[in-house]
């Protein structure tokens, strides 16, 4: 007698290998085509056979990168806010270099740069990076900060002396946004970086920097950069610190004494 456990199995495969073939089906192309004018208030259902299919395609590499190409034709072709935000949000789970050059294209723009940096940010290639780095210099003030925060979550070595131009900017949240960004690369230049800034940086920064150290310091252990990790702690004890720095610092540096 065939088990419960067998008949669930076959359901189940059955059930993906259906769905795998929707992926290619016309109401997935008719979702793709729905999406020209698609904007806010309209029935959002109609778009269920795209999320469908990204979940059919998970071991399913050629489907998958069929659908990808679908959204990013659609994205480079002009689409309204709502379904610009929707096509980013579903290149942040399916998204490769082949979507990299259409999200690239709205970094620019302040109503699309964070939905199209959240994606590119959670790829896991070289060409999102490069087109973040290479964006930060040109997009506004405004969007300074989003993209500094994404390469430093990225935690991208080859932005680390851009980023620390900006520990000085006249903006305080572009220069916060710098000194965690530094302190999520860790690297020892940035590291050294960071500690150069904190010893005379302005009273509006003073704080801020000081926390990034620690943040800095913390991962410089993690990564098994001890002595870095301890030379940056013990600077964090200086008697012009505050009080909850120096007992963090203290902290750190005991932690950093039990590792090997």
């Amino acid at each position: 007698m065939t088990s419960n456990r067998t008949i669930g199995m076959t359901l189940a495969a059955g059930a993906t290998t259906v769905a795998v073939a929707k992926t290619n089906s016309a109401e997935v192309d008719k979702a793709l085509e729905t999406l020209k004018t698609y904007d806010w208030g309209a029935d959002r259902n109609t778009l269920n056979p795209i999320d469908q299919a990204i979940i059919a395609t998970h071991d399913d590499p050629a489907a998958r990168k069929a659908l990808e190409k679908g959204l990013v034709d659609a994205l480079a072709g002009g689409l309204s806010r709502s379904a610009q935000d929707y096509v980013c949000r579903k290149l942040r789970v399916i998204g490769t270099a082949q979507s990299v050059e259409a999200l690239a294209a709205l970094l620019p723009d302040e109503k699309t740069s964070h939905i199209a940096r959240y994606a590119l940010e959670r790829m896991r290639n070289r060409k999102a990076l490069e087109v973040m780095r290479e964006a930060l210099p040109k997009v506004s003030g405004k969007l300074k900060p989003g993209l500094i925060g994404s390469l430093g979550v990225r935690r991208d070595k080859k932005s680390t002396k851009t980023i620390a131009k900006f520990l000085r900017d006249s903006d305080v949240m572009t220069a916060k946004a710098a000194a965690h960004a530094l302190a999520l690369i860790a690297t020892p230049t940035a590291a050294k970086r960071l500690s150069t800034f904190a010893k005379n940086a302005p009273a509006s920064m003073k704080l801020p920097a000081a926390d990034a150290c620690l943040i800095c310091a913390e991962q410089l252990l993690a990564d098994g950069k001890k002595p870095e990790a301890i030379a940056l702690y013990k600077e964090l004890r200086d008697d012009d610190q505050p009080t909850h720095v120096k007992v963090a610092a203290t902290k750190g540096m005991l932690a950093a004494a039990t590792r090997k």
